[in-house]
């Protein structure tokens, strides 16, 4: 029986699955993906993100407004995000964060953004999904200022930061989220840093349709490439695959609450 493994992050509304979208979900059950969260990055796609999640079982989804798209979309509120996640299948808020790579001319309006994606998981009690990149000093910053105003949980999505943003957010209680690029010969840096942090604080992602991991580096990731990058965990934590699949399941039904706590309608 194939271990069972959650993609905590992909985007599964992207052109690129559009032709195949409900083979893409099948192809990743039958990898031992039971569960796939696929994110919104603009707010006016909702309801495209939505849809998919209400017409596949496994699927769950999350809302925000991406760092680099900050700046070309109305500012997101409060309300508005909480208000989404009275869908039963919305699970998370974000992704959120702050991108200084390739869009540092809008730091501002990306700090705003991500103190009102904050305010809104710490609201809901929703998980507060990262995305972090060139940016390591601002966001631990207003990461640990923030949580001093109130608690929230968090994951870094997709992390490949620095080992200090890294244990910042270990230190507020947050999660790293390994994917492809863990995975990545390159990367025994990264690697590092997962193996250091509490083996009850990571997660599992392919950011698809990006970042596949090896043998599929250079194509178009998908859901069931999941396994790839978790082997690698496993190696990273000297665990067996199904013991690795088995300890990060557990770390998303806790902070993925209400993914756990949903039972399909009869």
């Amino acid at each position: 029986m194939t271990a069972r493994i959650t993609d905590s992050h992909c985007h599964l509304d992207f052109p690129d699955f559009d032709d195949e979208r409900a083979e893409v979900i099948a192809r990743a059950q039958a990898a031992g993906i039971t569960r796939m969260v696929t994110i919104c990055t603009r707010l006016r796609n909702e309801p495209a993100v939505r849809a998919i999640a209400e017409a596949h079982d496994p699927v769950f989804y999350a809302a925000g407004t991406h760092p680099m798209s900050v700046a070309d979309e109305p500012m997101a509120t409060v309300d508005e995000l909480v208000a989404l996640a009275q869908h039963p299948k919305f699970v998370g808020i974000g992704e959120t964060g702050l991108d200084y790579h390739y869009t540092i001319e809008s730091a501002d309006a990306q700090k705003e953004s991500l103190r009102l994606h904050i305010a809104a998981a710490r609201e809901t009690g929703l998980p507060l999904i990262i995305h972090a990149r060139a940016a390591d000093k601002d966001m631990a910053q207003i990461l640990s200022e923030e949580h001093r105003n109130g608690a929230y949980s968090c994951v870094m999505h997709c992390f490949s930061s620095s080992a200090e943003l890294g244990q910042t957010a270990l230190d507020l209680g947050f999660y790293l989220s390994m994917s492809g690029i863990a995975a990545f010969p390159k990367s025994k840096e990264l690697r590092d840093i997962f193996a250091a942090a509490p083996l009850d604080r990571v997660l599992v992602e392919t950011d698809s349709p990006y970042l596949a991991p090896p043998p599929h580096r250079g194509k178009r990731n998908e859901p069931a490439y999941t396994a790839h990058t978790a082997k690698v965990g496993a190696e990273v934590f000297d665990l067996s695959y199904e013991a690795f699949a088995a300890a990060t399941q557990e770390n998303f039904d806790r902070l993925f609450w209400k993914a756990a706590a949903w039972r399909a309608p009869a």
